[in-house]
């Protein structure tokens, strides 16, 4: 196959032996398929290659971006006036987010591929296999018993707590980016992580999140349709009591006495901004 331009540094550098094949393209990136030298002979791994982020709308971008460091001030000036080096400085910034993401949470024991290598606009990483050592499918290829769905269900809650105590947000987590590996649901995708201690949406995108995953495997347990695990993991995080394999109910009981009117109106807005947020995602072209 022909070289991808964006993969031959890797190949001139050794870090790569052979681009096997494309695996999959998306807006953000293209994914390939590519065999590199381990310590125990050939291994394949896999290669995310980053596109420019033309069609990825600044709304949508503010949202995840915010309160993200930039290395100077220079930088914080060119990304805000929107010229050609800030968007540049911006696409940098974003796909430093996943790389800086995927290595903090693998080494917090996050079920995530674990990275290799990141040069050029390219990450390295693992190819998360299936049983028979094919790419993994997507969660949204998968259909599920409901004792499937429920225990996938607490393996991905988990991960996501886990994730939380290391300071991470998905922020768009969903079917489309958990992989079924051979050992169980491995999640993908993090260039729009946050910092759950520096966002002012992250409570919102952690409810999001949550509220996805009971959404895709209530297909198969219905019951976890409705469920507020996302609004309990949170009350946790709050309080200091959150704990990896803590009994959850799924509810959050109403708090007692007085409405806190400034803390209701807050999260009217939130979730306007919120819903704002999704339909520009949907009306961005594929």
């Amino acid at each position: 196959m022909k070289i991808p331009a964006r993969l031959q540094p890797l190949l001139d550098d050794g870090l790569i032996d052979r681009v096997v094949r494309q695996l999959m393209s998306g807006k953000e990136a293209a994914v390939f398929v590519v065999e590199c030298m381990g310590h125990d002979g050939p291994e394949v791994r896999c290669a995310k290659v980053y596109k420019d982020a033309q069609q990825r709308s600044f709304r949508q971008a503010v949202d995840y971006t915010e309160n993200r460091k930039t290395a100077n001030t220079r930088d914080a000036r060119a990304m805000k006036k929107g010229t050609a080096f800030g968007r540049k400085v911006r696409e940098e910034a974003w796909q430093n987010a996943e790389v800086d993401a995927l290595y903090r949470l693998a080494a917090a024991g996050v079920r995530v591929p674990k990275p290799y290598n990141f040069l050029e606009g390219v990450l390295l990483m693992e190819l998360v296999v299936d049983p028979d050592g094919n790419a993994a499918p997507r969660l949204n290829d998968m259909a599920f018993t409901a004792e499937e769905a429920r225990r996938h269900h607490r393996t991905l809650l988990d991960e996501v707590i886990r994730m939380l105590l290391a300071g991470v947000i998905h922020g768009d987590l969903s079917e489309f980016n958990v992989l079924m590996a051979a050992d169980g649901p491995v999640i993908i995708d993090l260039p729009q992580a946050v910092d759950a201690a520096g966002n002012n949406h992250a409570k919102a995108m952690l409810e999001r999140d949550v509220t996805n995953l009971a959404n895709t495997f209530g297909r198969f347990a219905p019951e976890l349709i409705g469920s507020r695990y996302g609004l309990e993991i949170w009350s946790h995080y709050e309080s200091g009591t959150l704990v990896i394999g803590m009994p959850l109910t799924g509810r959050v009981d109403a708090p007692k006495g007085a409405v806190d009117l400034d803390t209701l109106i807050d999260e009217i807005d939130d979730a306007r901004y919120e819903e704002e947020a999704r339909r520009l995602r949907m009306a961005s072209p594929p």
